[in-house]
């Protein structure tokens, strides 16, 4: 366990597994933690990869009194965790929100990132515009502060809930609830932020390999918005779990991690 120091003083808590194979940067959903890349952390280290996985801002072992919780700044906790470690030929693996973190984070990191992989993304968009058709309405997400101090323990059960498609016993579900509600009181500023953000034309600029993955039944993020991710990459490839949900690495871990290996492997 380490903590790195930000500009502000305050610190991000992150895990850093050594291998001899590149380095994966692991890049959780929102309102969770790292603790739900455990499955994954540990076949990438068997696999003799260099994992990396930190707790965004306000989440998990974190400081929680950040002011800004912006996509951005969680993207440039990223790129300075990078640094303080000295990695290169970086894979940047992001899960729904944390997509959109990855992506930007990618942006930053530039010839020392190799791959970008986005699973379940929120990335490009999350909310509709006159050109892009998918999403779920600013309404929503503007709403969601006022839902959490009426009732945070049911709000995040029902994320908890709904999170996958496929059936993974609800000790699986309890368990994400119970990281859901270690997150601290103004996480909502990232999700809320994540609303002004379109990664089109950032996605479109990146000069490395892109691996979409998205499940066919999520209905936390449209899987339509991972296809338009995958259509804005130059080097993309798309690949759809159709019976999972928000979660594939949860619900079809055995086939999401062999997804992940070949694709590092791609990259050598």
């Amino acid at each position: 366990m380490a903590f790195h120091e930000t500009e502000c003083g305050r610190n991000i808590h992150y895990e850093h597994f050594r291998g001899d194979r590149c380095p994966v940067f692991l890049v959780h959903g929102w309102a969770m933690s790292s603790e739900v890349w455990s499955s994954v952390i540990e076949r990438l280290v068997t696999a003799g990869h260099e994992v990396v996985a930190l707790d965004h801002r306000g989440c998990g072992r974190s400081d929680r009194d950040f002011a800004d919780l912006s996509v951005r700044a969680i993207a440039r906790d990223v790129a300075g965790i990078a640094d303080r470690l000295g990695l290169s030929r970086i894979v940047v693996n992001g899960w729904s929100l944390g997509g959109m973190i990855a992506a930007e984070a990618a942006s930053l990191l530039g010839e020392r990132a190799a791959g970008l992989v986005l699973t379940c993304p929120a990335s490009p968009r999350l909310t509709p515009a006159s050109d892009f058709p998918y999403g779920g309405e600013r309404e929503n997400y503007t709403q969601m502060p006022a839902a959490l101090a009426a009732d945070r323990a049911g709000f995040f059960r029902g994320i908890a809930s709904s999170v996958c498609a496929r059936d993974v016993g609800q000790p699986a579900i309890d368990w994400m609830w119970s990281i859901f509600m270690r997150s601290g009181p103004f996480a909502f500023r990232s999700i809320l932020d994540a609303c002004d953000q379109d990664q089109r034309a950032l996605l479109g600029a990146l000069d490395i390999p892109v691996l979409t993955v998205i499940g066919g039944s999520d209905v936390i993020v449209q899987p339509e918005i991972g296809r338009q991710a995958a259509a804005s990459a130059k080097d993309s490839k798309l690949v759809t779990f159709e019976e999972s949900g928000h979660a594939p690495f949860l619900e079809e871990p055995y086939r999401y991690i062999a997804t992940l290996l070949d694709f590092l492997d791609s990259i050598g």
